[in-house]
């Protein structure tokens, strides 16, 4: 499938989480530091509704990234500071997400597939934009389930968060001050069998591993020393734990 089927099934499968908590679910904390799971699905709705505007809004440039802040706030305080402001109680939080994931995807489908469109870190277009997408709800996800003891398994549309982590490495290097180097990524699939490469077959530096150890590295879900990857030449670790999915 492609990315904005991979994106609508990864959405279908938060919505099946989340329609079964009760109340005591939804205020429970999360994994995400000072939010409840309603918090978490708030913040999904803000972002997903941002996806919907910053299309209708047209080509890079045509308004402000999302997450930008008058005070120049660093991404993580913007949007904590948004969810606080727009708190309601989860009935009202999850149709909110429902409406707001359905003219998402609709307008990631519907974008011209090669223009670039106004995010926060960059200029992005429809198909890497949904990539984000995905990452993010995976991830959240993570901090919805993991704390209620719900299962999740990872699935083969991870291909697209290892896609994306390999993709900004340049980014996770230059944030750091550093210089990327040539990194090579394979990793085992869920299914323990499929290999998915990413980067130069002659790079010196290789990470390799568990695709969904290297994913949660890279959402900053797990910690680099406890995800079992192998890091080989002279820039893998370094590049392991600079790894990340989104901007700061």
């Amino acid at each position: 499938m492609g990315i904005f089927d991979d994106l609508e099934a990864e959405l279908d499968s938060l919505d099946q989480v989340l329609a079964g908590l009760d109340q005591a679910a939804w205020t429970a904390p999360s994994a995400a530091a000072g939010w409840s799971v309603a918090d978490v699905v708030l913040h999904l709705a803000q972002t997903e509704e941002s996806v919907a505007e910053t299309i209708a809004a047209g080509p890079a440039g045509t308004r402000p990234p999302v997450g930008a802040t008058a005070d120049d706030d660093p991404v993580d305080a913007a949007m904590d500071a948004w969810v606080r402001r727009e708190r309601a109680e989860p009935g009202l939080v999850y149709a909110r997400w429902r409406a707001a994931r359905t003219a998402s995807v609709a307008a990631l489908r519907q974008a011209d597939p090669d223009t670039p469109l106004t995010w926060v870190a960059a200029p992005l277009r429809p198909a890497v934009l949904a990539t984000t997408r995905l990452s993010e709800h995976w991830a959240h996800a993570l901090d919805i389930t993991e704390p209620l003891a719900i299962p999740f398994p990872d699935t083969d549309r991870l291909r697209h968060v290892a896609w994306l982590a390999h993709r900004t490495l340049p980014y996770a290097f230059a944030t750091a001050g550093e210089q990327a180097p040539p990194v090579r990524c394979e990793l085992t699939a869920p299914d323990g069998v499929t290999l998915w490469a990413y980067g130069p077959p002659d790079a010196s530096s290789v990470i390799s591993g568990p695709a969904g150890a290297f994913c949660r590295v890279a959402a900053r879900r797990l910690a680099p020393a406890a995800a079992g990857l192998t890091t080989r030449g002279t820039d893998a670790a370094l590049a392991l734990a600079l790894l990340r999915t989104y901007a700061l």
